[in-house]
């Protein structure tokens, strides 16, 4: 697991329960892999509406959040900006491999397993918008 650099951040995963925590913090090694991959520097971490979020260190890109869904029986997700395209994209990529929540969030129930190398590319779509 990569240090945390920003201690809000770190202390908002010790506020999920440990399975949440895992899950969440997959995806942030995940985000982490996936900015490396691109070459574009170790993404921001920050609090963004209480969520941890990933920015680029250039500024650009399109900022995600994750977070556990709220009364969402062990659900999470990713967040994304509602005024980009970044779902609708995804929805014409990844069709109905995801679950999604209108034009701002992937939700992954807790029992189902996803491709990394789809979120990855998800990621990835984000890091690289409007570059």
């Amino acid at each position: 697991m990569r240090p945390f650099t920003h201690a809000p951040v770190q202390a908002k995963y010790q506020t999920y329960d440990p399975v949440m925590r895992a899950r969440l913090l997959r995806l942030r090694e995940l985000a982490f892999e996936t900015a490396h991959s691109l070459d574009l520097g170790p993404p921001r971490e920050s609090l963004k509406w209480g969520q941890p979020s990933f920015g680029m260190p250039d500024g650009k890109g399109s900022t995600f959040r994750l977070d556990a869904v709220r009364n969402g029986g062990g659900k999470y997700a990713l967040y994304f900006l509602c005024q980009t395209t970044l779902i609708s994209t995804f929805r014409d990529l990844y069709g109905g491999r995801f679950t999604f929540e209108g034009n701002r969030a992937i939700i992954f129930a807790p029992d189902t397993d996803y491709d990394e190398a789809e979120i990855a590319h998800c990621m990835a779509l984000a890091m690289s918008y409007r570059r």
